[in-house]
């Protein structure tokens, strides 16, 4: 079969390259059109409960984590003209296209009471504009006497004065949310300079959007990053330019192929996503160079260059189709998780990875058809003294010294099983960015005098129309609110039990003792005034908190970001408390949020890539055993693979780095990858099983040294290609990357010396009569394609170039 594919190709070379230009140029165009996502990464299945707790309470009060907000530390706040400024600053938020409300002390409402019309006013307590500074002070009194602002908009111990502006959700899940930020921090700069002062941002809107902007701009960095790493490696190895170019326009093509095919899936671009276009330049130069090595060195031994270049297409083709497919699967299996942002990237990444390797295999025989024959200093590179040194050695090492790599091996199993005991698993809503970060900085900022900015929600059902306005209904929700307030991680809840609290202290002339809930005698009395109260502009003040039927209610609490494990043990708490308050008889409590949702979602995923990675395994498993018919040599050409793995979650374990999404997805990334080089050694081995009349020593070796240096370079360009990622400024990127790496080298050694002592210890046990004939059959040395199709001109010019005919 790969006889024929290698005579297509060459024959068919015009052709081809006609035809992947002609692709090319439409991928190209429509990479233009690829879009960042800004929507939060959809972890849970649509149909899981919390997934449809979650959109249950978004359908009764609308969409929850859409605020914004930012605020400053000064001792000097109440300050006439800096005062005024700050109500101007939020009327010019206000303003903006996309903003729904903006509320801050100076944007607050008090509650009068209007005996006469035995009523409640909602009224402004700042005006537009102050006057004087003695107004400024009096109703500065009136406004921290109301402790239903105090912990939410104000921190008087740390003199610490916070803005939120709510984004409307026809900007905050589209591309015009990140000209929004610019504007909002435009202004707010505007206000900070003036008055020399620091302001802190937070909100899921803001993190979103310069978490995309960051997104962006590493894609582009790691993109360029990836090119120059590996040109410069290629260009150590081989010594030319010539080679480097070819090398870099194959996945150059296939960088651009990538981002064209989101567009045709409509996909956009997002954290995972991103690392596709540099892992397909760090993946895909691996094929280059097996090709270009096995061309160079079928050209040393009989100097025809079509010959070589068709002896490249028959004799590895099989292999490298294999060792991609491999890879491809390693990725492919994400698919069958039911996250969307994890199928997206697996899909792109396995179609991609294919991609590769067609490209691979179709232009470099044509491209180098064209070129002139490999001369000697081109072809100096197999004869590398440093290589030839080191496989030297690891020829020494696997015909001599089995007892010591199997002692070695031992100790790192042993080692590694104790690492991996070790391993812990969590997740941070912003851990994959640096300490040192600023959004990171401004989170813990918010946290220390906020008490947290991130949503945790609780809406309670009562099945029955009005029954939240029940004094009964409103006690349980008021025990239900001290409760969680009393854990460090959660702050007081903005409520419908807030807001009864509110409107006693009204009824009260504002005495801020009554900030409590109403008695049995006062409570008729109070309901009767809310019932005909005033709310000014904002119509909409009482139904954000209860549905029209008044037998629905949330609790919006705020919380730190706290971790996925200590947000385990907090949900069993909060359950418990929710058991323990609400009669199921009567209530039906759900507690869901952005944090429920970000936390389960964390937990699903890991346990789906765990699923991923079994499967990745089976799959692989597979592929190997239909590639060479012997189930005795997939077990043992699995143990070099899955010991790297073993190693890499002991140094996991011993070094605090934890389990979470970014990092399980080292498994199967680097598994795919590193079984390439088992796939390549045993192709090799099996052809010179039938070249030495089944010396199993003497294949061991030679395989060794013919595939050795190609693993080598191979295992180099990886490690580094990989290490780009340690630049990152998400932890997860740099977790990926670094965890790879290591991955990818110590897979290295272990197939090239683990596996090949296996086969010489196990020897005949494995190496049967089913591996030496596979299903799947590799060339055969005596099958070539015959060279009198194949016909050099050469021209007056006397520049080589070879015409092929039919």
């Amino acid at each position: 079969m790969w006889n024929r594919i290698a005579g297509l190709i060459l024959r068919n070379r015009i052709l081809l390259l006609v035809v992947v230009g002609l692709i090319t140029i439409f991928m190209g165009y429509k990479a233009q059109f690829v879009e960042m996502s800004y929507q939060y990464a959809a972890l849970l299945p649509d149909d899981d409960p919390a997934s449809v707790e979650y959109e249950r309470f978004k359908n009764t009060f609308g969409q929850e984590g859409n605020v914004m907000v930012f605020a400053v530390q000064d001792t000097d706040f109440y300050e006439l003209e800096k005062f005024n400024d700050w109500i101007a600053l939020g009327d010019s938020l206000k303003a903006l296209d996309g903003i729904d409300a903006v509320v801050s002390i100076a944007h607050t409402y008090n509650i009068n009471k209007n005996s006469e019309a035995k009523r409640f006013e909602f009224q402004t307590i700042f005006p537009k504009k102050l006057n004087s500074q003695k107004e400024l002070d009096s109703l500065a009194l009136i406004a921290e006497s109301l402790p239903f602002y105090q912990g939410s908009l104000i921190n008087k111990e740390s003199n610490t004065f916070l803005m939120g502006i709510t984004v409307n959700a026809r900007i905050i899940n589209s591309k015009a949310r990140e000209p929004m930020v610019v504007k909002v921090r435009e202004i707010t700069d505007r206000f900070t300079a003036k008055y020399n002062l620091e302001m802190k941002y937070s909100g899921l809107p803001y993190i979103r959007v310069v978490t995309a902007q960051m997104i962006k701009e590493e894609m582009k960095m790691f993109i360029y990053l990836s090119l120059l790493v590996t040109a410069i490696i290629l260009f150590m190895f081989f010594r030319s330019f010539k080679v480097v170019f070819f090398c870099m326009l194959v996945v150059g093509l296939s960088v651009i192929w990538a981002v064209g095919s989101m567009v045709l899936f409509d996909y956009k671009i997002t954290l995972l996503t991103a690392m596709l276009p540099p892992l397909l330049v760090v993946i895909g130069i691996p094929n280059s160079v097996f090709l270009i090595n096995k061309y160079h060195g079928e050209y040393i031994r009989h100097n025809n260059k079509i010959k070589a270049l068709q002896r490249v297409v028959s004799k590895i083709g099989n292999a490298t189709f294999l060792t991609n497919l491999t890879t491809a699967s390693g990725f492919a299996t994400f698919i069958v998780t039911s996250s969307q942002i994890l199928k997206e990237f697996g899909v792109i990444a396995a179609l991609n990875i294919m991609v590769v390797f067609v490209l691979s295999l179709l232009l470099i025989p044509i491209i180098f058809s064209f070129l002139n024959p490999p001369d000697q200093k081109a072809t100096s590179h197999l004869e590398n003294k440093m290589t030839v040194w080191f496989v030297g050695k690891l020829v020494n090492i696997v015909l001599n010294r089995r007892t010591v790599v199997y002692t070695v091996g031992f100790v790192l199993l042993t080692l590694g099983v104790f690492g991996i005991s070790k391993m812990k698993s969590t997740g941070y809503m912003v851990d994959d960015l640096p300490h040192d970060n600023v959004i990171f900085q401004d989170l813990k900022f918010f946290e220390k005098n906020m008490d947290g900015i991130m949503p945790l929600e609780v809406m309670v059902e009562t099945k029955k129309k009005a029954g939240i306005l029940k004094l009964s209904t409103l006690k349980r929700l008021n025990a239900f609110n001290d409760t969680l307030k009393s854990y460090p991680e959660i702050s007081s809840s903005v409520s419908i039990v807030e807001a009864a609290k509110f409107a006693n202290q009204a009824y009260f002339n504002g005495k801020e003792k009554y900030y409590e809930l109403p008695g049995n005698q006062t409570r008729n009395v109070i309901m009767s005034y809310l019932a005909k109260a005033d709310t000014g502009d904002d119509s909409k003040l009482f139904s954000t908190f209860v549905d029209s039927t008044q037998s629905i209610t949330r609790m919006s609490f705020r919380m730190k970001d706290i971790g996925t494990t200590r947000m385990e043990e907090m949900e069993q708490r909060i359950l418990a408390n929710v058991s323990d308050i609400f009669p199921e008889d009567q209530y039906t409590v759900h507690v869901t949020g952005s944090s429920i949702i970000f936390f389960k979602g964390n937990k699903y995923l890991v346990k789906n890539l765990f699923i991923s990675l079994a499967l990745a395994i089976f799959l692989i498993a597979s592929f190997m055993a239909w590639m060479f018919s012997s189930k005795r040599m997939v077990v043992v050409a699995l143990l070099p693979n899955l010991l790297p793995l073993i190693i890499t979650a002991a140094l996991m374990g011993f070094f605090g780095i934890p389990i979470k999404a970014s990092t399980i997805l080292v498994f199967s990334i680097a598994f795919g990858i590193s079984v390439d080089d088992t796939i390549h050694y045993l192709a090799k081995y099996r052809q010179e099983l039938k070249a030495t009349n089944w010396s199993i020593r003497s294949s061991v070796v030679l395989a060794l040294r013919e595939t050795g240096q190609s693993m080598m370079y191979t295992s180099i360009i990886l490690f580094f290609g990989f290490g780009i990622f340690a630049l990152s400024d998400f932890g997860g990127t740099v977790s990926l990357g670094i965890l790879v790496s290591v991955t990818l080298l110590s897979a290295m050694l272990s197939n090239l010396i683990l596996l090949p002592s296996l086969l010489l210890t196990l020897e005949k046990f494995i190496t049967n009569r089913s591996f030496k004939e596979p299903l799947l059959q590799i060339f055969d040395e005596e099958e070539d394609i015959e060279l009198d199709d194949l016909r050099i001109a050469r021209m007056e010019n006397k520049e080589e170039k070879e015409s092929l005919v039919n």
